[in-house]
């Protein structure tokens, strides 16, 4: 994991939610492993928010495509209508 450039911060756009929750969880493991200099820390922790961001943005994104499919009186599938949202 390499964050030494302003574009791997720029990066984490490109990534899967996959992608960056791994990557986010590598984050944390180092900084509560306490064993990563301060100025590291800072940067890293400044890579996390960003993964973090980009993974509520695609959590987001995925609510609002998710769809209930509607039945009719028999039971049977007759259309989708959107996710109700509380």
């Amino acid at each position: 994991m390499t964050m030494d450039t302003a574009t791997d911060r720029n990066d984490v756009g490109a990534l899967s939610f996959e992608q960056a929750v791994s990557e986010l969880e590598s984050i944390v493991a180092s900084l509560e492993r306490g064993d990563v200099p301060l100025d590291k820390s800072i940067e890293i922790y400044e890579r996390g928010e960003a993964l973090k961001k980009h993974c509520e943005a695609l959590l987001n994104a995925a609510e609002t495509r998710i769809e209930k499919i509607r039945v009719d009186r028999n039971g049977k599938p007759a259309g989708t209508e959107p996710l109700d949202r509380e």
